[in-house]
């Protein structure tokens, strides 16, 4: 998923270049054979800052696991696209437990482990093109078209789990309803802005620091976290309780952010 800038902003990206050209900022790939240390540590030296406003799951362990697992899938010759299948192969079997099987807790830890491990390979697929030399505008449309599958079927799988294994009043199940609404809607105008800023936006002209402070704050609005509130899928009110309250604060964040995204537009358009 697109990593977000300050109130949700998501960063800058460089504009999709043709397939088998160099990339700005990729790992030139090594003379020789090299081992998966050497890989990890290759990797790790020319990883990309994260954005300014990345959330804490996202920036200090997703980024972390993804970069081991796109070491491995570099030393095994997988493409990016072969690894965001195996990341769209995990998200599909811990969204389809969650709509076919009852809750417990044994299904709540496998759904939690199988969509983190998704959202894992997620990041790595974008690392290990930058191991290759970089991406293709096909890989980035695929990437894109899986992260959108998946906010989707997410939420509906919770409205369908709802649905058919709690005895529960029927206004829950607008919970799911109105968090698909508010993950597609933030999802599709991180998107859109991406689009409309390319080419029009200068990059900025040093690293910036991300604060800790922000990606602390912005920690409900990390899927990551979405991905561990399944851990509670077994005990109905303990989940319904973290996922209404993840809800909640992904409404309040995107309503504070779409604020500011247009109010971006509007001076990117008078520029």
């Amino acid at each position: 998923m697109p990593e977000l800038d300050e109130l949700g902003a998501a960063a800058p990206v460089a504009p999709a270049r043709r397939a088998g050209a160099p990339a700005a900022g990729s790992v030139p790939p090594p003379a020789g054979r090299e081992g998966y240390r050497d890989t990890v540590r290759r990797l790790a030296g020319a990883q990309k800052p994260p954005a300014v406003g990345s959330p804490a799951y996202s920036r200090f362990v997703n980024r972390r696991i993804g970069r081991y697992l796109a070491a491995a899938a570099f030393q095994l010759g997988m493409t990016p696209n072969q690894v965001t299948a195996v990341s769209a192969a995990f998200s599909a079997a811990g969204i389809l437990a969650i709509a076919l099987v009852e809750p417990a807790w044994w299904v709540g830890v496998l759904v939690a482990v199988a969509l983190a491990l998704g959202y894992a390979l997620d990041s790595a697929d974008g690392q290990l093109a930058r191991l290759r030399g970089g991406g293709s505008p096909a890989g980035e449309w695929l990437d894109h078209v899986v992260d959108c599958m998946k906010i989707l079927t997410l939420h509906l799988a919770v409205l369908i789990s709802l649905f058919r294994f709690a005895d529960l009043p029927a206004g829950w199940l607008l919970l799911p309803v109105a968090y698909v609404v508010v993950d597609s809607t933030a999802f599709f105008a991180m998107t859109l802005n991406d689009q409309l800023k390319r080419g029009r936006v200068a990059a900025r002209s040093g690293p910036v620091v991300p604060s800790l402070r922000r990606s602390l704050l912005v920690l409900p609005t990390d899927y990551g976290v979405l991905c561990l509130a399944f851990l509670l899928l077994g005990w109905q009110a303990g989940f319904l309780a973290g996922y209404g309250l993840l809800l909640a604060a992904n409404a309040v964040y995107l309503a504070a952010a779409l604020v500011k995204w247009y109010r971006a537009m509007a001076a990117l358009g008078r520029s």
